[in-house]
Formats: structure tokens, sequence, C-alpha cells
């Protein structure tokens, strides 16, 4: 798996850890070793600005992610020899945002920082919250994907 993480905050991040979550996921998917996909690692004000600007929303946020396919849960899309890596899209991550979460909360701050990659991984992959089921599935699936690197949320 290729995946770009980029690091533009000051937040302390298990980097290497996040990178091998984002791997692990995409392997367990079932997507090709050479899918690609980014993990950007961004400030409270960068976060609100692609919030207020993609999404409508007005401050921060604690995950955005940028699918580059439509794609269906479980679904991997279908390549010919010939054609270049699937690239699923992007996370972006607002570290300081989850922290502030995660202490409201009563998180783990490293241990929801994960569950946020997986949940943002899952959106670009087709997964969804918004009815009961679906909800359900994505839920599951994080729970999955989290249990590879050890980690309960």
């Amino acid at each position: 798996m290729n995946v770009f993480l980029s690091d533009e905050q000051t937040e302390p991040v298990d980097a290497p850890g996040l990178r091998r979550l984002a791997e692990l996921a995409l392997d367990f998917e079932g997507f090709p070793p050479d899918t690609e996909m980014s993990v950007v690692l961004v400030d409270e004000a960068q976060i609100a600005r692609y919030n207020d600007r993609f999404m409508g929303r007005h401050g921060p946020t604690d995950v955005l992610a940028f699918p580059l396919l439509e794609l269906r849960p479980g679904a991997v899309p279908v390549r010919t020899p010939d054609d270049p890596p699937i690239g699923v899209g992007d996370v972006f991550l607002c570290p300081a945002e989850i922290r502030t979460r995660a202490e409201a909360e009563g998180y783990d701050y490293p241990d929801l920082l994960f569950l946020m990659l997986v949940h943002g991984i899952l959106h670009l992959l087709g997964y969804d919250h918004d009815e009961g089921g679906a909800a359900d599935a994505m839920s599951q699936r994080e729970d999955e994907l989290l249990a590879l690197v050890g980690k309960v949320v």
C-alpha cells in the first residue's frame, strides 16, 4: 500500500502507527498492494477552512474524508493490468480537535486519533453512518480494523 502521510501541525502523533493502520485497513478491505491514499494532519485553522469550503460547515472538526471514487462498502474496483493504481482519496485529521474531544468525552487521545483515521478511511471506501443499518456496519468495521493494531475504543 502507498500511504502518504503529511504532518502539518504540532500535536504529538504516532505517524508510523497511523500509516501502518491505513495500510492494514486497505489490505483488510481487499485492495491491491499498490493502492494509494493520503493522510494529512492539520491544525484547527486549516481544518476549519476545509470544513467551511468543502462541507459548508463553520469551525474546526476532527476528520474530513475526500474520496476520489464512488465506492460501495466491500467492493474493490476491478482494474486491468494497464490501469494505474487505485487512488481512494485523502483523509484530513485535526489532532488538536481530536485531543479536545478525547478529553471532553473521556477517551484516550491516541486511541481516538486511530479511530478517526479508520472512520475517515471507511468513508473513502463507501461506508456511511447516516442510516441505522449502515451506521452499525460502519461501527462494526471500525472495531474490526482497530483490532488489527490492538486498539479498542
